[in-house]
């Protein structure tokens, strides 16, 4: 389409703006959901625990180069811990290097990936140390039925690997490992190529592959051992944890079980329409995380709330235009459309073979035309009084915004309590909402 044809095009009142003019916005008010905080209050000490217990300290050899895995994912705190975790290499004489594992993240080019850790806060001269970014692998071995299990060419090459990363719920399948270090190594650690065969089968057998892939990995690939990662319910560090390669089979199913019973969740279970602020990639792989709002992409994972209606009405800074989740939503904003970048996502969505989450909603001009559409098109509902839930990204729940109607059942809950009274929302003249601020 002409970009100025659809610029003035947005700015023209016409059959939509007659369609939901009289379309009422409830009043909406700030509540809060009570989760346990059960963040670690000093990392280097945490983390430097860990590297100097016996175990972990002699599988680090003086002057042997060191892979550290770092992710795409925004995991809370990883500046400070990837720097510290190469302090503590240093410190046991060892020589890191930072290798992206992201897999096709980053626009799956080795640039793009390097900018992608820098926009976490994971520069060179924080951490102290080199990031080699590469998109070149190697094959290590084949699984039983011929795939090729391939790892980063410079990690590979290394004397070892410490594998890092969060270990939580995967958005997409269930399992004995979802995400965490067996994905790092197989798909993380396997750049586009390796996360194009493990994803080769689609998600019906990532449980199964991931497992395999895995396996082989820790046999063939020089892994010293995992650092594991677990976040609280406010998505702070809880468990800082170094675990041996011989254990890390049965050690991260074990975190798995912890890191589901710390996610926090939406206490609301039946929804009209749900409201995202932001969705990225620093909040969840699939933008907007689907364990918290329900916004499955493939039929292989499920829980949460009953939605009806997705409305996501911006991305964030830090996902660079990669707009993975915003497929999800039923209806999003000019703004969203205008941020998107389809060079960013899209090799991510064909690598994993799931197209549904860079699929572009029902683009409308602003949050207020976004949100009276949303209400306009659920069926069965008290269209006068909407249950609506307002978010501000799916990694921050412990705030909220809820509509009267769902007055009476906050007030019921036990672990909900209401911040402010209820009021009407303040759009500013554009029809837009300030973002996240509640």
């Amino acid at each position: 389409m002409n970009t100025k044809r659809r610029d003035s095009q947005w700015d023209r009142d016409g059959v939509i703006n007659e369609m939901l003019k009289d379309v009422p916005i409830p009043r909406m008010a700030v509540v809060k959901q009570y989760f346990k905080d059960n963040s670690i209050s000093d990392i280097p000490a945490a983390v430097k625990k860990e590297f100097h217990r016996p175990e972990i300290a002699k599988t680090i050899k003086p002057g042997h180069s060191i892979a550290v895995t770092v992710g795409s994912r925004g995991i809370a705190n990883i500046p400070l811990i990837t720097r510290e975790i190469i302090k503590n290499v240093k410190e046991l004489g060892g020589k890191p290097f930072i290798v992206p594992a992201m897999g096709s993240h980053g626009g799956a080019t080795a640039q793009g990936q390097k900018e992608y850790l820098e926009g976490l806060g994971v520069t060179e001269e924080y951490i102290g140390a080199p990031i080699i970014s590469s998109m070149d692998t190697v094959k290590i071995a084949e699984t039983a039925d011929g795939k090729e299990v391939r790892i980063d060419a410079h990690a590979a090459q290394a004397d070892g690997i410490i594998v890092a990363g969060r270990i939580k719920p995967h958005t997409a399948f269930t399992g004995e490992f979802e995400s965490g270090l067996y994905k790092m190594m197989t798909i993380g650690l396997g750049k586009q190529k390796g996360a194009e065969f493990c994803h080769s089968e689609g998600f019906k057998n990532m449980a199964h592959n991931v497992k395999t892939f895995g396996k082989i990995i820790l046999d063939k690939a020089p892994i010293l051992f995992g650092l594991a990662l677990v976040e609280d319910s406010f998505d702070n560090t809880a468990i800082i944890e170094a675990i041996p390669v011989s254990r890390i089979p049965t050690r991260e199913p074990e975190l798995l079980l912890k890191a589901k019973e710390l996610m926090p969740k939406i206490y609301i279970n039946n929804i009209d329409i749900l409201i995202v602020d932001q969705i990225g990639k620093n909040f969840s792989g699939d933008g907007m995380d689907p364990n918290i709002t329900a916004s499955y992409c493939t039929p292989y994972a499920h829980g949460g709330p009953e939605v009806q209606r997705y409305i996501v009405l911006d991305l964030s800074d830090e996902t660079h235009g990669n707009a993975m989740g915003a497929g999800m939503a039923d209806f999003s904003t000019k703004r969203v459309f205008d941020k998107m970048d389809f060079d960013a996502a899209y090799p991510n969505a064909l690598t994993c073979t799931v197209l549904k989450g860079v699929k572009v909603p029902v683009i409308l001009k602003n949050d207020k035309t976004a949100i009276q559409a949303a209400v306009f098109t659920c069926v069965g509902i008290d269209k006068k009084s909407p249950r609506i839930v307002r978010i501000a990204n799916s990694a921050h729940i412990e705030k909220i915004m809820v509509s009267e109607a769902l007055k009476a059942e906050v007030e019921a809950h036990t672990e909900m309590s209401f911040l402010s009274e209820f009021q009407v929302l303040d759009f500013d003249k554009d029809g837009n909402l300030k973002i996240g601020e509640f």
